[in-house]
């Protein structure tokens, strides 16, 4: 019998050889511990466990199951909450309270719950991998395709009619090309650090609109794609991935929270049972799968966690859906791997991280996509991560090992957060690489002037932090009238455009029509306004004039759904520019 030698935190050491694999999955101790080996030699097999190490002792016994760390895969992952290993919270709660028990063995799926089954095939169809042979209604926002699992295909001998069933009750038999027989119930396992597979990856084309002015004109990403979300503590990190799973037009929204503080956790769960979607006018939490691994559970699971979300999330994309991940934060993921590879006595490379962070990163941001799936339909993972760096010192290891492996990029400014500026995504700072990927998009759905308007916007906010650099030395005053109209638009900007208000009926989400036409407005007044400067007529004659301030005010006083009142502020533009004498 395999016993346990050492023990150093989640850390548990074997002793001579043994016929363990490498990444499989096993029970430590006599409570039954999950844990995965990660490392076999001669001299012994190292395995970190998931679960608390509190009480375990040597010569315990070690179980080995011949399969690495899989998931359940089926009807209840929407709505429900997970920790790290999926094991659904709120049953656990029910059983021992509020406190985990080392060891606890709780279905990850309710097996006792009845689903309405429809089934989409009949006895003597051939079905191949990933073909769909009956929908669940899972809840009212999520239809749940039941496939079949990767690397069967076989002709349906027997089935049942549409009914009721449980999760474990057969559906259907398979007999594949030898004549075995192969019984099908609802679930699905999958290890979770095996990307599922697809037949094409697409170039990244559509954008994953989330109506934040500041995302979605200068920094967009595109379904399938990657965001990093950096930023020091009360910048605002949560907030927008909050904001950002609301509005965003993703089918399915898969938040992870990977070792952050409890309060917090706690605080999103219960936001997250509030929220309305409000494309549908149902609970948010109807097509949310939420992961809660806070910072006091075992570190070992918080970095199991990233791959349990990234897992679920194709699962889903298989089904032809669209799934956006919020992994908050990747900080505290790789602050797990450190804690780990010091138990192994790893050599350590910058900042005392594992010398293979970038490695892990990639392995996780690289599963994002926009695919073909083996079923033939089209589905998306996007991957939201927010980092948070000590000091807010975007230097530091994950954080540039990070921007390595995403293409947008949304750093987090502590001055504009304190400023009360939300999304406090620095413009200086920040980038998308998808802007060129994006633009025959951008060109037909929404116009040719759409990223016309935004390269300007872009040029008008560069401009002034060089002339913010002037004033900062010899104040606004010395400044050319044209140099102080550009301040003043990049002011109309900064704060009539990009600064947006999550609480106001109108703010809180804005469509790219209304975008687009706020960008606009917003430069004819600046091209009527320079027309005025060089008839010679001074700035401050337009200032007096509280034209700008108007303008700032269009995000509150023209709702999305009435756009045709811009006219009346080209008009009021007009006139007060013509009443400058």
């Amino acid at each position: 019998m395999n016993e346990i030698h050492a023990i150093n935190g989640p850390v548990v050491k074997i002793k001579g050889k043994t016929d363990f694999q490498i990444l499989e999955m096993v029970f430590v101790g006599t409570k039954k511990l999950l844990g995965e080996v990660i490392s076999i030699s001669e001299q012994e097999t190292v395995i970190q466990v998931y679960e608390s190490t509190s009480g375990l002792r040597p010569g315990e016994p070690v179980i080995n199951t011949g399969e690495p760390i899989s998931l359940d895969l089926g009807p209840g992952l929407i709505r429900n909450i997970f920790d790290g290993i999926e094991r659904p919270l709120q049953s656990i709660a029910e059983r021992s309270g509020n406190y985990i028990v080392p060891g606890t063995d709780v279905k990850s799926l309710d097996e006792e719950k009845g689903w309405d089954v429809t089934f989409t095939c009949k006895i003597g169809d051939v079905l191949t991998s990933n073909q769909v042979f009956a929908t669940i209604q899972e809840t009212d926002l999520v239809l749940h395709k039941l496939m079949i699992p990767q690397g069967l295909n076989g002709e349906v001998v027997k089935m049942k009619k549409d009914g009721k069933y449980t999760i474990r009750d057969i559906l259907i038999e398979i007999k594949d090309k030898l004549g075995n027989i192969h019984k099908l119930d609802m679930v699905q396992r999958w290890p979770i650090k095996t990307a599922r597979p697809f037949l094409d990856r697409k170039t990244l084309s559509i954008p994953l609109i989330s109506g934040q002015r500041v995302i979605d004109t200068l920094f967009p990403i595109a379904k399938g794609g990657t965001a990093a979300v950096p930023g020091g503590f009360g910048t605002g990190k949560t907030m927008m991935q909050h904001q950002f799973a609301k509005w965003c037009d993703a089918d399915i929204i898969v938040y992870i929270g990977c070792g952050e503080r409890g309060n917090e956790m706690t605080q999103t769960l219960e936001e997250f049972k509030d929220l309305i979607d409000p494309k549908s006018g149902k609970p948010l939490i109807d097509r949310t799968i939420l992961i809660a691994n806070t910072s006091n559970m075992p570190v070992a699971a918080r970095e199991a966690s990233i791959y349990t979300g990234i897992t679920m999330a194709e699962y889903y994309r298989d089904m032809g859906y669209h799934v956006a991940i919020m992994a908050d934060s990747t900080s505290r993921w790789a602050e797990a791997l450190r804690e780990i590879s010091g138990r192994l006595e790893e050599m350590p490379a910058e900042e005392g991280f594992p010398a293979y962070l970038p490695s892990r990163l990639s392995q996780f941001y690289e599963r994002a996509g926009y695919v073909e799936n083996i079923n033939h339909t089209e589905g998306s993972v996007s991957i939201i991560g927010a980092i948070s760096p000590q000091g807010a010192d975007f230097s530091e290891p994950v954080t540039q090992n990070t921007k390595r492996f995403v293409r947008c990029f949304w750093a987090l400014d502590k001055e504009l957060a304190y400023m009360r500026h939300y999304a406090a995504i620095n413009w200086t700072q920040s980038y998308s690489e998808y802007i060129s990927d994006l633009a025959k998009w951008y060109n037909k759905n929404v116009g040719v002037a759409f990223l016309q308007d935004r390269q300007r916007f872009v040029s008008i906010l560069a401009e002034e932090n060089k002339l913010m650099e002037i004033v900062k030395l010899i104040g606004k005053d010395v400044l050319p009238d044209d140099q102080k109209l550009l301040l003043e638009i990049a002011r109309v900007i900064r704060v009539g455009y990009l600064q947006q208000n999550a609480f106001h009926k109108d703010d809180t989400y804005v469509p790219l029509p209304k975008q687009l036409k706020m960008m606009e407005i917003i430069l004819y007044l600046y091209r009527g306004a320079q027309s005025i400067l060089t008839q010679g007529k001074a700035f401050s004659l337009l200032a007096q004039t509280n034209i700008f301030e108007k303008i700032i005010k269009i995000k509150y006083d023209i709702p999305n759904d009435h756009l045709e009142m811009f006219d009346d502020y080209y008009k009021l533009v007009d006139d007060t520019l013509r009443s400058i004498k």
